[in-house]
């Protein structure tokens, strides 16, 4: 029997057992459950915008660098290979990876740090959470219900991370951090593939963006390794060819040790269902200690060697500017918003004073593209730009 013929594990996440919708719907005619919330997202206005939202480079740095959007289909693709392995819900998996990033800002974390900073009087402002707001409230498509009315599962996925005081506010989807569980299998290999795709695919925009090269990267022991080995196979071969070869071995060697050390550890505590999984302090999906080592040291070098490179804070410290500047200057003055977003702000700003009307400017400013923050920013303080 191949692993496309096996049966879901009884410990998986089931459609037909799901938790079901914050609204209630009858169930699809021709697909699953989160065959629906998939597609939901997929068309949903926030998961298109992502094609011009930053990973590491902004977009107008070059074409053939990650975006928000490609990233997330990338993590999707690692995601799915492993829970095809483990005998997982492959949709339930792919949905949460496509859906992960929705909330993220403009300029990728520059542009998350420089909002949370803009919003700390007014609850902070993180992009996990703020995903799950654009799902369950800021899409507009439907008749019946705001947001995408995705079901409980996908939504658990999304939420990754919640501070205790916004646990209380979430009911049962912010349970497991007050009581310290865990999500689904699915959602924890959402979230390890997240990492898995981003150290690995960062290195490559890394030396594409030459602020790194194979040279310093041998210091890396999981890129050493894998240039041996490669170099060894195909003595002539070089440039980008050399480097997809290295990092595709990279992420294989990461993903087979995730799928091996997660299935032992699935066979020594036996889990009767997806709730036993969630009943547990620790998660099951992790890597075994060599190579979780081996990851972490890719991370370290990552960071010090590409997001914190000269080139790539020059454009963080633009980034911060842009979005401070946005901020501050809708807050101060909402009738400069948009008709549509100026209506939400009044609204939200008679139901909960300056906290609303401040939530309702991060929630424009994180629905912008990088282009059309830099256009907003011109629009408002570049005299020669028309408004």
């Amino acid at each position: 029997m191949t692993v496309d013929q096996l049966p879901l594990a009884p410990y998986a996440a089931h459609d037909e057992r799901t938790r079901g919708r914050r609204h209630a719907e009858a169930s699809p005619a021709f697909r699953t459950e989160f065959q629906r919330d998939r597609d939901r997202i997929i068309h949903s206005n926030a998961f298109r915008r992502l094609v011009y939202k930053t990973q590491v480079f902004v977009n107008h740095e070059g074409d053939l660098y990650r975006t928000r959007l490609t990233h997330s289909i990338e993590v999707a693709q690692i995601a799915r290979t492993i829970a095809r392995a483990l005998r997982l819900n492959e949709t339930l998996v792919e949905a949460i990876c496509l859906a992960h990033d929705l909330g993220h800002t403009p300029f990728g974390h520059a542009g998350q740090d420089a909002l949370n900073e803009c919003m700390k009087e007014y609850g902070g402002f993180e992009h996990n959470l703020q995903s799950l707001r654009v799902v369950d409230e800021l899409e507009e498509r439907y008749a019946a219900f705001p947001g995408l009315n995705l079901t409980f599962e996908t939504r658990e996925g999304i939420l990754k991370h919640c501070s205790v005081n916004n646990a209380r506010q979430l009911g049962e989807l912010g349970e497991r951090f007050l009581k310290r569980e865990q999500p689904s299998l699915e959602a924890q290999i959402a979230n390890v593939a997240d990492e898995i795709a981003y150290n690995n695919h960062d290195l490559d925009d890394g030396l594409r963006a030459e602020l790194i090269d194979l040279k310093d990267l041998m210091q890396v022991p999981i890129f050493e390794r894998e240039h041996r080995e490669v170099m060894a196979l195909y003595p002539g071969v070089n440039g980008r060819r050399l480097v997809h070869e290295i990092v595709r071995r990279m992420i294989n060697h990461v993903v087979t040790d995730l799928i091996q050390t997660t299935t032992s550890a699935i066979q020594r505590s036996v889990p009767a269902d997806v709730d036993a999984v969630r009943a547990r302090s620790r998660p099951l999906v992790s890597f075994g200690d060599a190579v979780a080592a081996e990851h972490l040291e890719l991370k370290r070098y990552l960071r010090d060697h590409v997001y914190r490179h000269y080139r790539v804070l020059r454009m963080t410290n633009k980034a911060q500017q842009v979005v401070r500047s946005l901020f501050e200057t809708f807050f101060a003055r909402p009738e400069l918003l948009p008709t549509e977003h100026h209506q939400a702000a009044n609204q939200m700003e008679t139901a909960s004073g300056e906290t609303g009307r401040a939530r309702a400017v991060a929630d424009y400013i994180a629905g912008m593209t990088d282009r059309y923050a830099i256009g907003e920013y011109e629009r408002l303080f570049d005299p020669a730009k028309r408004s």
